[in-house]
């Protein structure tokens, strides 16, 4: 099975919804923000190992601590996985911190910030212009 065939593209988004649904639903553990989220996982073509990259609306702590949490409960994740879904191969899962969300609202705010400032800029550079003209 290649990389990228249709059959691991459909293992990949089945493995992805119902490792969210399990995070979100399964687990008790206190240590995992309830805002954490699956943002993409990628189930090897042998499926004997899975990379889940998680997202954790939070301070670093709070990442840190999920993280931790979901490495404790794998064996408890795997069993949920292969009741819920039927493979060959129950895959071991690998959790990856995922920070493109964080640093995609920093960015956005940066350039918010640098368009705030353009702004202000432009707003002094045409009250100078008006008040020379009188």
């Amino acid at each position: 099975m290649r990389k990228n065939s249709l059959k691991n593209t459909r293992v990949n988004g089945e493995v992805h919804r119902v490792l969210a649904e399990i995070i979100r639903s399964e687990i008790k553990d206190p240590r995992i923000n309830p805002m954490t989220s699956v943002v993409e996982v990628e189930v090897a073509p042998d499926l004997k190992t899975c990379k889940a990259w998680i997202s954790v609306l939070g301070n670093e702590e709070s990442q840190r601590d999920t993280l931790e949490g979901l490495r404790s409960a794998e064996g408890y994740i795997k069993n949920l996985l292969a009741k819920k879904i039927n493979l060959r191969n129950t895959p071991e899962i690998r959790f990856i911190l995922d920070q493109s969300i964080a640093y995609g609202v920093s960015m956005s705010k940066k350039i918010e910030e640098i368009n705030r400032a353009d702004e202000e800029k432009r707003t002094e550079n045409a009250d100078e212009g008006a008040s020379a003209d009188e």
